[in-house]
């Protein structure tokens, strides 16, 4: 069996040391070598040619953001970032995350050592995923949609035309492939409701991020806070998040109950919600992500009459979860990142006799 190479690199010997002894305890990973900074990281690039690897986000000599940029300009290869959980580390690492990062990891500690088992995990599965990723190169930023109703969306929208809402998941890579979705529609889209699997201390620094991107009114979601048109709505990083009904009107539902899927948020909790609240005129979208959190909520979109959209392959940094839903017989339609926004603009009721569905 081949294992995956793996360089670390960070300038605290505690970290160096906790993250080689994670990646070290299974048999399909194998640490080849250490780096205290950029430089250095440079030459063992180089030297050893690793499959995956981790990078500290302040390093001496050149951080992390600087050398992450260079490396994905010059020689692109899968990177997993290590983020301290505060506001200044959220806002770096999802900089990262938007020069071609694959995925972070919260920056462990000494005060792991009575849980390493879990992080171990964690940090396990993360460089599996980032091994198998397809990298992005790095993107030229792109400017916020300015026109806030498109003559030819308004035009062409009846009450059959648009989804009366849409439900979002995805994980590894998702950041940037919602942000693409969002993108690509107008101010005055139906509400979306999104679960990206993303700790808690990172999810309102991502939210604000999107609002300033994108047409429409982002936020993170609150308790009991109507769902409206022309917004979109991002779980909490540390809470489901739900659809319900309060006095005939959606409301978004916060719940800090049981992982589901190893996930809290879960896209199947989100998925299974519009089930039991929705109607059929919501379209469920699958997006990139490692594992298969969203397949069975998708399903059963799909069987409750809702119209089901997954991400292509080639267009996902890990084809985990979209996979899982398409293996179901749980989507109506297999798309490319890049033609989900107008897709589902131009959707009308959930139809599935319509020629494009390509599954």
């Amino acid at each position: 069996m081949k294992k995956i190479r793996v360089l670390v690199v960070d300038d605290s010997a505690l970290v160096l040391k906790i993250l080689t002894t994670a990646l070290s305890m299974t048999d399909d990973i194998e640490v080849v070598g250490t780096a205290t900074d950029p430089y250095m990281a440079r030459e063992k690039i180089k030297e050893l040619c690793p499959d995956v690897l981790t990078l500290d986000v302040e390093m001496p000599k050149m951080n992390g953001i600087k050398f992450l940029s260079n490396l994905m300009r010059l020689r692109p290869m899968p990177v997993v970032m290590i983020s301290t959980l505060t506001r200044e580390g959220s806002d770096v690492t999802l900089n990262a995350l938007e020069m071609g990062a694959v995925d972070f990891i919260a920056k462990p500690n000494a005060s792991l050592a009575g849980n390493i088992a879990e992080f171990a995990s964690e940090v396990q599965d993360k460089v599996r995923a980032a091994a198998s990723a397809r990298v992005q190169p790095l993107k030229k930023k792109k400017k916020k949609l300015v026109v806030a109703t498109p003559a030819s969306s308004s035009a062409m929208r009846g009450s059959s035309v648009f989804a009366s809402m849409i439900a979002i998941g995805a994980s590894t890579g998702g950041t940037e492939a919602i942000k693409d979705v969002l993108m690509g529609l107008p101010a005055d889209c139906p509400p979306i409701v999104i679960t990206q699997h993303i700790p808690g201390q990172f999810s309102a620094s991502y939210a604000r991020r999107l609002d300033d991107t994108c047409a429409m009114n982002v936020s993170e979601a609150s308790h009991n806070s109507p769902i409206l048109s022309g917004h979109a709505y991002i779980a909490p990083g540390d809470q489901h998040l739900q659809i319900a009904k309060i006095n005939g009107k959606f409301v978004c539902k916060l719940t800090s109950g049981e992982r589901v899927n190893h996930h809290r948020p879960s896209v199947d909790v989100l998925f299974d919600s519009v089930v039991a609240h929705g109607d059929k005129n919501t379209i469920g979208v699958l997006l990139t992500g490692m594992g298969a959190d969203g397949a069975q909520g998708m399903l059963r979109l799909y069987q409750h009459g809702c119209y089901t959209i997954a991400q292509d392959e080639a267009s996902s940094v890990v084809w985990g979860m979209p996979r899982a839903a398409i293996n179901l017989d749980a989507v109506d339609e297999v798309l490319p990142l890049s033609k989900i926004a107008a897709r589902l603009l131009e959707l009308p009721k959930a139809d599935r006799s319509c020629e494009a569905v390509s599954r």
